[in-house]
């Protein structure tokens, strides 16, 4: 496989009896060298499960390449008939943290398995309250799960903390398949079945449906949808956005070490390279709110009035309570050249820049849950000591993207087309649209170029059927080249 499918390959497998669908297995995997991927994103899950997490990420042991793969559940242990909820005989998964416990315990090899269990119970702070997994023999499809993992060779480690559950399992990358990563769905499934109390033959997760590393994004606009797995073209960028994310969602850890996340990125380069979509990715990889500000709310004609609205608008960034990305768009346009001359016009810039280095000095101490992002495609424009470290700790540059890059953008264009509006019936784009062809044809586009040529296309065939009456044939390569060409006609 090149990387730049447009239909990656989607396996549909039952396991314990929901539907799990996985979307481009490989391309996982390989994204997984980028930073943590979500595997099971937005599924739901019988009461009392209230949260499950499963990524996959690359990692290293002992010097050497390894794909991990960890879960994360969390139960709510006031809820009625959840069945063995203590782990300690619920079934395989339980049995496996039974096991751990012995291994902890004082007794050696000979402590009995019930003792483990119940003291497992007592450590959750829960008891049996109805008919569950009995045992590990008499729950079937569990112990086929685990052995299914066990013969790809994928050996889960369980422990847990309250009513919380996380499974850890490494594998060497050399050798990481799509069979490790339905298994791990398998083994976070069956956990799912011994934390909800389910009978021997599987019956709460029967009609569910799970998609394994594929967002349905159809149902809100792409602008408000954009993922950084959407980004292409720029794998470190991506990456250093995945740390700045993880930092916001690990306060805890980044407390006990004294650590400071960035209080601001500086993203600079020409336009079109997808400035202001790495700003909306990485407020929804925070899960945080997005506020963009632009050149119009800050300057005003009036004397002092810019002073003024600079100050407003970092007052209520000092009030936000929930995670919050400020996007200062064309950053140049609002503070430039300052310091650069002693005219009236050049003393407003300065006191305009002045503010803004008071109020970013102490933001992040008021409110360290706000982040400021400002993008600029003429960074010499702006002066070095608003920039500096402490106030933009990260400064990017987005060139244009080469020849390969423009390949990952186009594919990843298509692919969010194809799973916005095809349908049974109806194809959108021809089997022999190349992305990696049409990339060798485009030198000097941007990531804004190729989503207009594909606009254009889009267009032609919308207003065809319209005018005829029928659909036309799906977009093909030779549409896309002849778009690309009258794009650089203008």
């Amino acid at each position: 496989m090149t990387g730049y499918e447009v239909r990656p390959d989607v396996e549909t497998v039952t396991l314990l009896g929901a539907r799990v669908t996985v979307t481009d297995a490989t391309a996982l995997l390989a994204a997984a060298q980028d930073g943590p991927v979500e595997l099971l994103a937005g599924g739901d899950f019988p009461a009392p499960v209230r949260e499950v997490r499963c990524t996959v990420r690359a990692d290293s042991r002992d010097g050497r390449p390894v794909h991990r793969f960890e879960a994360y559940l969390r139960a709510d242990p006031a809820l009625p008939g959840a069945g063995l909820l203590a782990l300690g005989l619920a079934g395989p998964v339980g049995l496996l943290v039974a096991q751990r416990l012995a291994a902890r315990g004082g007794d050696g090899p000979a402590a009995a398995v019930g003792r483990v269990a119940a003291e497992a119970g007592r450590r959750l702070g829960l008891r049996p309250t109805g008919a569950a997994l009995a045992e590990p023999s008499r729950d079937p499809a569990g112990r086929a799960v685990l052995r299914t993992a066990e013969e790809a060779g994928l050996r889960p480690e369980v422990s847990h903390d309250g009513p919380t559950v996380r499974i850890r399992a490494e594998v060497p990358s050399a050798d990481v398949t799509a069979a490790h990563l339905t298994a791990m769905v398998g083994v976070v499934l069956q956990t799912v079945r011994e934390l909800a109390g389910d009978t021997p033959e599987p019956t709460l997760l029967r009609g569910r449906s799970y998609p394994v590393g594929h967002r349905a994004a159809a149902a809100v606009p792409r602008s408000a949808a954009v993922t950084l797995d959407q980004v292409g073209g720029l794998a470190e960028v991506v990456a250093r956005f995945r740390e700045v994310a993880v930092s916001f969602r690990h306060p805890q850890a980044m407390a006990r070490w004294g650590a400071r996340r960035p209080q601001g990125i500086l993203l600079y380069g020409p336009p079109g390279t997808g400035k202001t979509m790495l700003a909306r990715a990485l407020a929804n990889e925070i899960g945080a709110d997005f506020v963009e500000i632009r050149t119009p709310e800050i300057l005003d004609k009036f004397l002092g009035g810019s002073e003024r609205n600079i100050k407003r608008i970092f007052r209520e960034a000092r009030r936000y309570r929930r995670p919050t990305v400020m996007l200062f768009d064309e950053f140049d346009s609002i503070i430039s050249y300052a310091g650069s001359g002693g005219d009236a016009a050049s003393q407003a810039v300065n006191a305009v820049a002045g503010i803004f280095k008071q109020e970013m000095n102490t933001l992040f101490e008021e409110n360290p849950d706000v982040i400021v992002v400002a993008t600029t495609n003429f960074p010499q424009r702006v002066d070095a000591s608003l920039t500096r470290s402490g106030r933009f700790d990260l400064k990017i540059a987005i060139p244009a993207p080469d020849e390969a890059g423009r390949a990952e953008i186009l594919a990843k264009m298509i692919r969010e087309l194809i799973d916005r509006h095809e349908r049974p019936g109806f194809r959108m784009f021809a089997a022999d649209v190349d992305p990696a062809a049409l990339a060798a044809t485009t030198p000097g586009l941007t990531g804004a170029d190729l989503r207009e040529v594909l606009r254009r296309v889009q267009l032609a065939k919308a207003l065809r059927e319209a005018t005829e009456g029928a659909p036309p044939a799906p977009i093909s390569q030779d549409d896309l080249r002849e778009a690309v060409a009258g794009l650089r006609r203008g």
